[in-house]
């Protein structure tokens, strides 16, 4: 499967965003799909990942109750809906797919073996 991150921008704090996660091919559905952003200087982190039907999500710590994962199979696209953006959440964001991956391992980013090419989120204090 093929990923294309979109949505990014410059936004001010306590703004809002809509990253979308726009997938190929026919079985999206099998997929779990995540999201990770990588900072400067830091490593890459998770953010949330909803399972393959959207019955299941998860999020980080430090985005819950800030950001909504949701997806639309007949689109083939993941959505992160962002509000009360804090400078923190400053990086580029990722999205990645796999067909296999187990609940216990969502957070994982090795865990993932499909990749887009990230969207850059910038947020001004």
């Amino acid at each position: 499967v093929q990923l294309q991150a979109s949505g990014g921008g410059l936004v001010q704090a306590g703004g809002s965003l809509r990253l979308s996660c726009a997938a190929s091919g026919r079985t999206f559905s099998s997929y779990v799909v995540g999201w990770f952003r990588q900072a400067p200087g830091k490593e890459r982190e998770f953010v949330a990942a909803i399972g393959r039907r959207g019955s299941g999500t998860s999020y980080s710590d430090s985005v819950r109750g800030r950001f909504t994962i949701s997806r639309d199979n007949a689109k083939n696209t993941v959505y992160l809906e962002m509000s009360t953006l804090k400078p923190e959440d400053t990086a580029v964001y990722y999205c990645a797919a796999d067909v296999s991956i187990i609940l216990s391992s969502w957070a994982r980013a090795d865990q993932y073996d499909w990749w887009g090419q990230g969207t850059l989120v910038t947020v001004s204090s």
